[in-house]
């Protein structure tokens, strides 16, 4: 009987199909992650059950949602009402619109720089911008060695959208009124600026910054249990004694100093680290200004209202000790969070920049005012060297600088300098200059030279070719030994490099072969030169003669790689299709150059 009845059960469970499954049951199964959108698409195809297991905006297709892009879910809430069927759509196309633009931009733009409008396509898209990004994002985070070109102009037009949401971010700020714009928001609207590619969120920062202080209740709750900062939520109250202010400053200062070790970095002033507001949390150091602005915001949450001071050469923070606010630069105490929270005296602020200042430099300042002096202070930064890096550090200072005082003629000036020396965006130039004529028409002098140089730079470009395609089989190429792709070493200064260009003999003119002492090599400047990608960061110009090949090559990490290179395969990078193009017959060298360096090395 047993038997008969486990027969009949079994025989009942193969006529049970899909659609007799309770529905918790089929949503789990619709929903796992072996499917893919078209297999979700296909079964809702099949009956009106399954039709309505799948509709749009259904646990199915949020699930299928989530599974491919789970970062853009922080963008929904709950109790929205989203046709996730069409979200996913729309995704799916966006991403297929970025990939569109980014394969695009190697063959427009390989040949300069990414001109002012050559973003125009991305501003005018037709999909919400965060997916766009979350495209760019999953276009970075490839895996491997593979797909550098597309990783190159991606992180391009990455930090282009964030910039220019960060600069609206910015400009929203600015339009509120004072008492609503925090000290804390503008450091990190500076931050966010200048790392767009970085994972910088005011919500994360303040995380960090309500974590000292919980420290600092701590210690004070130790001290007086019966303070009103210690049951207080942040920004509620405002202690008005004195006294009770002190023992807030007090343990914000054991907290700060002692336990968390934070200072001012004496050894590496002038890194530019030391003014973002994510690095002095995450490093503990800092100069006047950001731990100004670090301390300022954590004795406000715990009722003690510090304003900020813009003393000369060294930001200080005054706190009030007499009547509130009294003009009497005497009634205040000046502190020193780059020097341990250390308080002062007027003769004493005096003796920490070493010579007498007027009153109105005690006086307290706007948070515009704070966040022109940490902008002023990167773009002294970035004029300190001639890199890359530095400049761009200075265009994006001047970025923000121009945002906040847009008619700045001596700041317009030098982007228009800046642009013009850097070779970039001559149109955009020339507007500047217009800008800055009608401003100031005592410019004229300068304004003019900067036009004249700048209209016959793009008139040259009118003028010019295409690029040079370079045959190895021509007769003046053959003293040329290394090809493109290639690993090489500098045997004077032992730095590692990849080759992606060459010229049979030096093409720089008599003051630089002057300047770099090439006649004192032995085959002068009459012999193959390279161009060069140098780990460091820099592009140099190398003879033949001090390059050899690198018997452990590795990846060079240069900005630039995915300019010119589509893969690294381990022993040498492979040019992309615009490179490959000029030096036509060099890939099939580079690779068996390759070859017979590591077959010989292994015998």
């Amino acid at each position: 009987c047993a038997a008969v009845t486990g027969d009949m059960a079994a025989a009942e469970a193969e006529r049970l199909c899909l659609t007799d499954l309770p529905g918790e049951l089929l949503e789990l199964i619709l929903c796992c992650d072996v499917l893919g959108a078209a297999d979700i698409g296909r079964v809702a195809c099949t009956c009106r059950r399954l039709r309505e297991a799948c509709q749009p905006r259904g646990k199915v297709w949020r699930e299928r949602f989530r599974l491919r892009w789970p970062s853009l879910l922080k963008y929904y809430s709950h109790s929205d009402s989203v046709s996730w069927l069409e979200e996913y759509k729309a995704r799916h196309n966006a991403g297929l619109e970025a990939q569109r633009i980014v394969a695009s931009f190697s063959k427009r733009f390989f040949s300069e720089h990414v001109p002012c409008d050559g973003f125009s396509d991305i501003e005018t898209l037709g999909c919400p911008s965060h997916f766009f990004e979350d495209e760019l994002m999953c276009i970075l985070n490839m895996e491997g060695r593979k797909g550098l070109t597309w990783k190159y102009y991606a992180k391009k037009i990455l930090y282009f959208l964030r910039q220019q949401n960060i600069l609206k971010n910015l400009k929203e700020y600015l339009q509120r009124p004072a008492d609503q714009q925090s000290f804390l928001e503008g450091a990190v609207l500076i931050d966010q600026y200048c790392n767009p590619l970085s994972d910088i969120c005011l919500k994360s920062v303040q995380a960090q910054v309500d974590e000292i202080t919980d420290k600092v209740r701590r210690v004070l709750r130790a001290k007086n249990a019966r303070h009103p900062s210690v049951a207080s939520k942040a920004g509620e109250i405002l202690i008005p004694e004195v006294e009770l202010q002190r023992q807030v400053l007090d343990a914000m200062n054991c907290v700060l100093y002692e336990q968390l070790k934070y200072k001012g970095n004496e050894l590496d002033y002038y890194n530019s680290l030391n003014s973002y507001i994510h690095q002095v949390l995450i490093r503990r150091t800092g100069i006047p200004i950001s731990l100004s602005v670090l301390y300022l915001t954590i004795a406000r949450q715990l009722g003690v209202k510090l304003e900020p001071v813009n003393f000369p050469s060294h930001f200080l923070l005054r706190w009030c000790q007499g009547k509130e606010g009294s003009t009497d630069i005497f009634d205040y105490t000046y502190i020193d969070a780059f020097g341990k929270g250390k308080q002062l005296t007027v003769k004493e602020c005096e003796y920490l920049i070493g010579h007498h200042v007027t009153e109105e430099f005690y006086g307290v300042v706007t948070s515009k005012e704070v966040l022109q002096r940490m902008v002023g202070n990167l773009l002294n930064l970035g004029k300190r060297e001639s890199t890359d890096q530095s400049y761009q550090l200075l265009r994006d200072s001047l970025d923000l600088y121009l945002a906040m005082y847009p008619d700045n003629v001596q700041h317009l000036m030098l982007q228009a300098r800046l642009y013009f020396h850097l070779g970039i965006w001559p149109e955009k130039v020339l507007d500047i200059l217009q800008h800055i004529q009608a401003l100031d028409p005592s410019q004229h002098g300068a304004v003019g030279y900067l036009v004249q140089h700048t209209l016959e730079h793009i008139e040259r470009r009118k003028e010019e070719v295409g690029p040079e395609v370079k045959h190895r089989s021509d007769e003046k190429h053959k003293e040329v030994c290394f090809s493109i792709g290639l690993i090489m070493k500098h045997k004077r200064y032992g730095y590692n490099c990849v080759i992606y260009g060459w010229d049979p003999a030096c093409m720089m003119g008599h003051e630089w072969i002057r300047n770099m002492n090439v006649h004192s090599l032995p085959h002068g400047p009459h012999q193959p030169f390279y161009n060069v990608l140098v780990e460091d960061g820099s592009c140099r110009y190398a003879a033949q003669e001090n390059l050899e090949y690198n018997s452990e090559p590795r990846e060079v990490p240069h900005p630039d790689i995915g300019r010119y290179f589509s893969e690294f395969t381990g022993t040498h990078y492979l040019a992309n299709a615009e490179l490959e193009l000029r030096y036509p017959e060099d890939l099939e060298l580079t690779c068996s150059t390759v070859q017979n360096i590591y077959s010989s090395g292994k015998e």
